[in-house]
């Protein structure tokens, strides 16, 4: 079965940075489209980034400029690098792939900025 597991949250100081990773089993990774999402009290989850199998990325504009996502097909492995962090990134963020009809989901990772 498809097994997503995020990794790399925490307690940061505005203006950081935190890399997440999500290590993921069960898929065909390095044709998967994948995308780190997030959710925020009171929130609807909202995409953050996300990646095809090529080289097509795609950033919500809240994060352009700040956060990467890159994939290394070699450890099956998905990371978010995320720069200059913001009171207003804090949130649950969570890895996703999709698998022919369905989205997969892990079981999300923290992120706290203090201001």
């Amino acid at each position: 079965q498809v097994q997503l597991v995020e990794s790399g949250g925490g307690l940061v100081q505005s203006g950081g940075s935190l890399r997440l990773s999500c290590a993921a089993s069960g898929i065909i990774f390095s044709i998967s489209p994948m995308g780190w999402y997030r959710q925020a009290p009171g929130k609807q989850r909202e995409l953050v980034a996300a990646i095809t199998s090529g080289t097509y990325y795609t950033y919500a504009d809240s994060v352009k400029g700040r956060f990467t996502i890159f994939r290394d097909n070699a450890k099956n492995t998905l990371y978010l690098q995320m720069n200059s962090l913001k009171a207003e990134d804090t949130a649950v963020y969570y890895c996703s792939a999709r698998k022919g009809p369905l989205d997969y989901w892990g079981q999300g990772t923290q992120v706290t900025v203090s201001s």
